[in-house]
């Protein structure tokens, strides 16, 4: 395999993880924001997917985002009566983010990021090591 199709391959892995961290990181933002009335709508969780996709000028697939939707399981609900966002019964409508999910995505997105920058350093390395040995 050529050594430039490596770190690129690596550079679009890093480029997905990237844009899943941002998403991750505004669901963790928002985790708190209700409506501003009774009729309001809280935050609603963003999920992002992925697809393979074939890049001709590589001549393989790699990784891209396909989609950053958003997640419409319901609002929990809180009973919170002095909210403005309560409605008659009292109730405030939370965002649909579960922090323990975010950070679970987040390790994961981690890992998955630490793996392409340590294929890229490696390749790195091997192209120092073929440009030493020809001097």
């Amino acid at each position: 395999m050529d050594l430039g199709k490596a770190l690129d391959i690596s550079a679009r892995g890093m480029d997905a993880q990237t844009t899943r961290l941002r998403v991750i990181a505004e669901n963790l933002a928002n985790q708190d924001t209700t409506g501003t009335g009774p009729n309001g709508k809280p935050y609603r969780r963003k999920t992002i997917t992925f697809e393979n996709r074939m890049d001709r000028s590589l001549g393989m697939e790699t990784v891209r985002v396909k989609n950053i939707g958003v997640d419409k399981t319901p609002f929990p609900q809180r009973y919170d009566p002095a909210n403005p966002g309560a409605n008659g019964q009292g109730y405030v409508n939370t965002p649909n983010v579960n922090s323990f999910v975010e950070l679970m995505d987040m390790r994961e997105s981690e890992r998955s990021y630490s793996a392409n920058l340590t294929v890229l350093q490696a390749t790195r390395g091997m192209l120092a090591r073929t440009i030493a040995m020809l001097k």
